[in-house]
C-alpha cells in the first residue's frame, strides 16, 4: 500500500469511531448493565388525535415506551407481543405507549390502521425526544418504573421484564 492509501484508511477509520460514538442527547443506559439510577427525561408530544401526551403526567404509573418506525420489520415483528404486552398490563396500570420516529402523520395513521394498533400512538417527527432518550436503532423498549426509573432498555419484548414491576399472584 502506498502512503495516500494509507493515510486515506486512517482517515476513514477515524471518521468511522467518531460518527459512531457520538451522542446527540441524554445518555440513558440499560438498567441491568448500570446500577446507578437515571430518571427519565420529561416529554411531551402529540398523538395521533391532536392531543398531547406528557411523560410527567404518567408519575405513579408504570410507562412502556416503544419506540419504532413503519418501516422497520424488526418493529412489525414486534406488534402481537407488543398488543399482548398491552392487553395484559393495561388492565393493571401500566401506561403503554408506542412512539414513531420521524414519518408523517399520513403515513403512521395508515400504518395504525392497517395493524389494528391499539395502544397510544405519538409522533416524534422531528427525533428530539428518540434523541434525548438516545434511541440508536429500533425496535427500542424502555421501561419506566411509578417514579419514572429507567428499569429496562431492550430491542425485543421478550427481554422486557414486566414480572418484576407485575409478580404474578399465586
Amino acid at each position: 500500500m502506498n502512503k495516500k492509501t494509507i493515510t486515506a484508511l486512517v482517515i476513514l477509520t477515524v471518521l468511522i469511531i467518531g460518527v459512531t460514538t457520538f451522542c446527540f442527547g441524554q445518555f440513558i443506559p440499560n438498567a441491568p448493565f448500570k446500577k446507578e439510577v437515571v430518571t427519565a427525561p420529561d416529554f411531551s408530544l402529540k398523538d395521533l388525535k391532536g392531543k398531547t401526551f406528557r411523560l410527567s403526567r404518567y408519575s405513579g404509573d408504570t410507562v412502556l415506551l416503544f419506540f419504532g418506525t413503519t418501516w422497520c420489520p424488526a418493529c412489525r415483528t414486534e406488534i402481537p407481543a407488543y398488543k399482548k404486552i398491552y392487553e395484559t398490563y393495561t388492565p393493571q396500570g401500566m401506561e403503554v405507549v408506542y412512539i414513531n420516529i420521524g414519518e408523517s402523520a399520513k403515513r403512521v395513521k395508515r400504518f395504525v390502521k392497517k395493524n389494528s394498533l391499539p395502544y397510544r400512538v405519538l409522533l416524534d417527527k422531528n427525533e428530539t425526544v428518540a434523541n434525548s432518550y438516545n434511541i440508536m436503532g429500533v425496535p427500542t423498549f424502555i421501561l419506566l418504573n411509578k417514579d419514572r426509573v429507567v428499569v429496562n432498555i431492550s430491542h425485543r419484548t421478550m427481554d422486557i421484564p414486566l414480572e418484576e414491576l407485575f409478580p404474578k399472584e399465586k
